[in-house]
């Protein structure tokens, strides 16, 4: 709808700039064949004429002269009118759409719950919020710069365009409401301040933060912050690890990004209700009857068991780490799901 709206507008006003070219060259050619004025007299005529500011006739006009420039005057008058209309309509429409929009958009975010507040719409943060939203998770961004008004429209999320360090903006972005909170704006210190803020509003919010340096991970850490990535350590990191161990690095590359793939991995949480509460790997059938492998599981205290054995007990809280393609993962999400 928006795209027909600026189409029709860009094309009425074309059309507008048309007649009006259309008029000064009529006005030009008549002044031209009738006085037998040269162009930059014809053409200053013409313009003071369409345009009706009564700077008076620059010579002496004919009869025929007269009745050329009356006829000249209405259509200037008409086709001035008609083009300034456009314009003037093309921008109360441009204002009616973005009061209504900016409307739609503060009921959507009033309505919102668990779900994802990414504070800061860079490099990262627009990463994050496209991952999150191809898994229909929902996302909400606040960003201080006007400038990302225009991609955070192109790509339909819902935006607060302010400064998140600002805890009225927070509120506003529904955070007591929320499942989690990213910060990853520019400076470490407006990151430390957004999840101490956060964590004082939202004692049980999930907080994601990013920083660049590890002092800055450290204090992350003890304002509140549930998990901290450095993107510049991890870069490094998986760069040494494609020189050192490339297939290890393809393989992973593989079944986390490459969203083509069949073979995918998963993490799955264990519930009260699932068939394989309390069960052993090896009575549980996923690597028969499923083709899964569990790479590791978490338990509910936080532990992470990798490789576990086939007697591992299952239990309720577990998180199953599971490779395995994308159908038969769905299936045991299901059944561990108690669904």
């Amino acid at each position: 709808m928006a795209e027909q709206f600026y189409q029709l507008s860009y094309k009425g006003i074309l059309r507008g700039l048309a007649f009006i070219g259309g008029v000064v060259l009529f006005g030009i050619l008549g002044y031209v064949l009738l006085e037998g004025w040269p162009f930059l007299d014809a053409l200053y005529m013409t313009v003071i004429t369409i345009t009706t500011v009564g700077y008076g006739e620059i010579g002496p006009l004919s009869e025929g002269g007269r009745i050329f420039t009356i006829v000249l005057i209405f259509l200037g008058i008409g086709i001035m009118a008609y083009f300034l209309g456009v314009v003037a309509q093309a921008m109360v429409e441009l204002q009616v759409r973005s009061i209504i929009g900016r409307r739609k958009l503060g009921l959507k975010i009033r309505s919102m719950k668990n779900h994802y507040i990414i504070c800061g719409y860079g490099r990262i943060g627009r990463i994050i919020s496209h991952e999150l939203k191809a898994q229909k998770i929902p996302v909400l961004v606040i960003d201080n710069s006007a400038d990302s008004r225009t991609p955070l429209e192109a790509d339909e999320i819902p935006y607060i365009i302010d400064d998140a360090t600002n805890e009225e903006v927070l509120i506003e972005a529904g955070i007591e409401k929320a499942r989690g909170l990213v910060a990853v704006v520019s400076s470490d210190a407006d990151n430390v301040f957004i999840t101490l803020t956060a964590r004082g509003i939202n004692p049980g919010l999930f907080i994601l933060s990013r920083a660049d340096d590890e002092k800055v991970q450290k204090k992350l850490l003890r304002a509140g912050a549930d998990r901290v990535v450095m993107p510049y350590l991890i870069g490094g990191q998986k760069m040494a690890q494609t020189i050192i161990r490339p297939a290890v690095t393809d393989f992973l590359e593989f079944t986390v990004h490459d969203k083509d793939i069949e073979l995918k991995l998963e993490e799955l949480k264990v519930s009260e209700a699932s068939d394989l509460n309390g069960v052993t790997l090896m009575d549980s059938g996923i690597r028969q009857e499923m083709n899964i492998i569990i790479v590791a599981i978490r338990k509910a205290g936080g532990e992470m068991v990798f490789n576990p054995s086939s007697d591992t007990r299952i239990e309720a809280g577990d998180i199953l780490i599971a490779l395995g393609h994308g159908h038969e993962l769905d299936r045991l999400a299901q059944i561990l799901g108690g669904r």
